[in-house]
This record gives structure tokens, sequence and C-alpha cells, in this order.
């Protein structure tokens, strides 16, 4: 294959969309329907990536780094034909190019390669057949079953309309050929649009046979145009992680039930429950069970752990044969040790929690350091931010922390140390001691009435 350009058309506006938000920057996975198509452009090993912008261009170059990618504006929308030709300035003169659509996130690079094939010498025009192929520009063929031209539906006669197989919008051809063929397309269309689809009748006028390459995957070059179709894409998307997965190995207790928004890599024996959500970057070990309804987010889950229902886990690290949840909710920095217990309304932040240590209950542990065999009491909460600045609280191995107990930062707990239930530590406790910081007495007030609300 000689050198490859890779055109990727992404200036259309998405009026049908209903947003101030470029069309191409709507999600799909989590990551925007451009960043899919260049995503596979780069796979290909291309030369050069040259993106036609329009809409929202400044928005969407900002949003899509990369310094491998070339950019030229479509200032005006006169159609794909004047699209390809805004970027024929950067296209060598010699290789090959392939036209992508930036809507269309699903793009099959297997298709693609074996397009690029024949791109040298041909001109490839990619199709599918089409149920309803309204609104499509229609793939017509001779008698001998070789394309002739492609027509735009609003173009076409009823006998043509009939036709099934549509035109995709994605082909390859050399180089050199598209900047000749560019040069002769008119506008003279029921839109007033330079068509790139009418440089197929160029070729086949020139004796330049058109390669059709007939695609059986509907999905792979379905485009967006509607937030319809935006639902449509991310659940075809999900399910095919979901077949990737259970391929792999991993358990799905229901596979239409689960998001992926970025890379999730699994181990062996992986067990899954129902609309769990994984973003970012997630690494789950062998034998790792997810209950229902978890969020986890750039995080490793360590072999063996268990994770319970509605636990939430940004930025964090999970140590081997843990147990986390349920309602549990680890935030940035939080890197537990092997065999740690955090249980139901636990939140942890910025902390490290050592081997074998235990927070099960309703407590708030933050910019804390937490040694080995610790037992932090229902309720217990790390004061770690005076107003101004933040503070750290460290605790040492073998504490036992009671119930209903406030440690102001910054302050240090000794190894060894008990601490009685509802203390308020505000100095630093020594080691192998019982510190309890409580009222003297205990006194109940007869005859006592509570406040009423004042009648209006």
């Amino acid at each position: 294959m000689t050198d490859l350009n890779i055109i990727i058309l992404a200036a259309g506006k998405g009026t049908r969309m209903r947003s101030d938000l470029p069309k191409v920057l709507h999600g799909i996975g989590g990551k925007p329907i451009l960043h899919h198509v260049i995503d596979v452009a780069r796979q290909l090993d291309p030369k050069k990536i040259i993106i036609v912008y329009g809409f929202g261009g400044e928005q969407v170059q900002q949003q899509t780094p990369g310094e491998d990618l070339d950019w030229v504006l479509q200032a005006e929308q006169l159609g794909t034909g004047h699209a390809v030709q805004q970027a024929l300035p950067l296209l060598a003169d010699q290789g090959s190019a392939l036209i992508l659509l930036g809507d269309v996130p699903l793009v099959d690079i297997a298709a693609c390669r074996e397009m690029l094939k024949h791109a040298d010498q041909h001109l490839v025009v990619q199709t599918f057949i089409k149920n309803d192929p309204a609104g499509y520009g229609r793939i017509v063929r001779n008698a001998d079953n070789e394309v002739l031209a492609i027509v735009e539906h609003k173009d076409a006669s009823e006998t043509q309309r009939a036709i099934k197989e549509v035109n995709t919008g994605i082909m390859a051809m050399p180089n050199a050929q598209l900047k000749s063929w560019l040069a002769h397309i008119k506008n003279n269309n029921a839109q007033q649009e330079y068509y790139l689809t009418d440089i197929i009748a160029l070729s086949v006028s020139e004796g330049r046979a058109v390669l059709p390459q007939v695609v059986a995957d509907a999905w792979s070059v379905t485009g967006i145009n509607s937030k319809v179709d935006l639902q449509q894409i991310e659940r075809e998307y999900q399910l095919r992680q979901a077949n990737e997965l259970m391929t792999q190995g991993v358990t799905l207790l229901d596979a239409s039930r689960i998001d992926i928004r970025g890379q999730l890599t699994c181990g062996r024996d992986v067990v899954i429950d129902i609309n769990c959500v994984f973003e970012g970057n997630v690494t789950i070990e062998d034998d790792v069970q997810i209950g229902p309804q978890c969020v986890i987010k750039n995080a490793v889950i360590a072999k063996g752990s268990r994770l319970a229902a509605f636990t939430h886990i940004d930025d964090a690290t999970i140590g081997q044969h843990s147990k986390i949840g349920p309602f549990a909710r680890l935030r940035p920095g939080t890197q537990l040790a092997a065999e740690t217990h955090v249980g139901n309304f636990v939140e942890i932040k910025n902390a490290t929690v050592g081997l074998g240590s235990k927070v099960n209950h309703l407590s708030y542990v933050g910019d804390a350091s937490i040694g080995a065999n610790v037992n932090i009491g229902a309720g217990t909460i790390t004061c770690n931010y005076d107003g101004a600045n933040k503070h750290k609280t460290i605790i040492e191995d073998d504490v036992f922390v009671g119930s209903d107990t406030q440690l102001v930062a910054p302050v240090t707990v000794g190894k060894g140390a008990t601490i009685a239930a509802g203390s308020t530590i505000t100095k630093n406790v020594p080691a192998d001691s019982l510190t309890l910081c409580r009222a003297r007495e205990q006194r109940s007030i007869q005859g006592w009435k509570r406040p009423q609300k004042v009648k209006k």
C-alpha cells in the first residue's frame, strides 16, 4: 500500500441534534464521536490525517488534541465535494486517500484495510443494502453489475429510488485522480451542492472501474444525525463492548445493562452485576465480583475483591481480597491495602488504609494515613479542613477507634491505642493507651419542654 492520507469530514452543524454542542463532540461510550473515527484512522498508520471542520470549529479543535492532526476550515456548507476540496492543498500528489465521516463512530477498521488494498489504483466505494433507503444516495449499476454512478435521493428517478444498495460516504482512491475529479464536479443538482459522489461517474467516463465494497454491518456505516441516532449507536456500542468482555470470559449478569465509557480490562472469573458504569481506565483482576449499580472510574480492583451494590470508586486502588460497600464512596487518592473492609455509607478521600483494616459504618476518612489492623468505629470523622487548609490524620497500626469519634487534624494516634466512643480528639494520642474525651457528667432536666411552632 502506498502512502496514505485520511480525510475526515466533520464540518456539519447537526441541526437535528438540537444542541449548541457541535455534533461530532457528542459522546459515545464516554468519548466524542469524532474521537472514535480518529482512533480508527490512527490504526491505519496514515502519513497524514486531515480533518475538515466547520460549525463550532474552535471548540472541536480544543477538545481534539493531537500533533498528527491537520485542520482545514469549510467556512460554507456547500456539499461533501466542496468539503474535500478544502483539504486538497494538504493532500500529497502521490499515494492514496481514504475519506471517513466524522459522525460515523463504529466504522469498521477491517473493511477500511480491505478498501486500501486497491486504493492506489482504483476508486473504491463502500456500500450497503438498506431496506428503507430514503435519503441515501443510490448505487446505479449496469447490466454487467458494474457501478456507473451514485445518484443522491433528491436527484433520483422513481426507478433509481427503488434501488436498495446505497452509498455509505466512505471511499478510497488515488490522490492524483481525486484532485483531478474534484476540479470537474458541478453543483447543478437539487441541492445546488458539490457532491463528492459525482466523482464515481467521472471515474467511469475515464474508463476507470469503480470497485464496490458491500458491507454487511449496517452499524459500521450508520451516521448520527439526532439524539435518537445517538442513543441507538450508544446501545450498539455498549453491546459490542459487553460481547467482547464475555468472549474474554467475563460473566455479565445482563449484557444489555452495562456501560463502558473508557477502557475496561478484566482478568479471569470476573462477575459484574447489572447497571454498572465504568469510566476512564479501569483494571479488574482475577476473581473479582462487582455488585449492581456500581460506578467505577480510573481504578484498580485487585484479585479476589468484592464490591457490594451502589459502590462508587473514583481514582482509587483496592487491594486483594478487600470488601467494599454497599453504598461506599472512594474518592481520588484512596489506596486500600489487601483485606481491607470499607462498609456502608463510608467515604474515603486521599487516604491510605493498611492491611486488614476496617472502616465499616457511616464514617468519613479524608487526608489520612491508616495503618494495619485498625478498626474505625461507626460515625467516625477525620476533621481535615479548618476552613482554609487541609490537615492530615495519622493512625498507626492496631488502633481501635470507638464510634462517634472526631479526630481534629493535624493529629497522630499512636500504635495500639484505643479511643473511647464519643470522643473528640484534638491532641496526639500516645501508643498503647486508652484515650477518652467526654463531658464529665450526664444530666437530665425534668419538665423541659420542646419549642413549639409559633402560630401565625
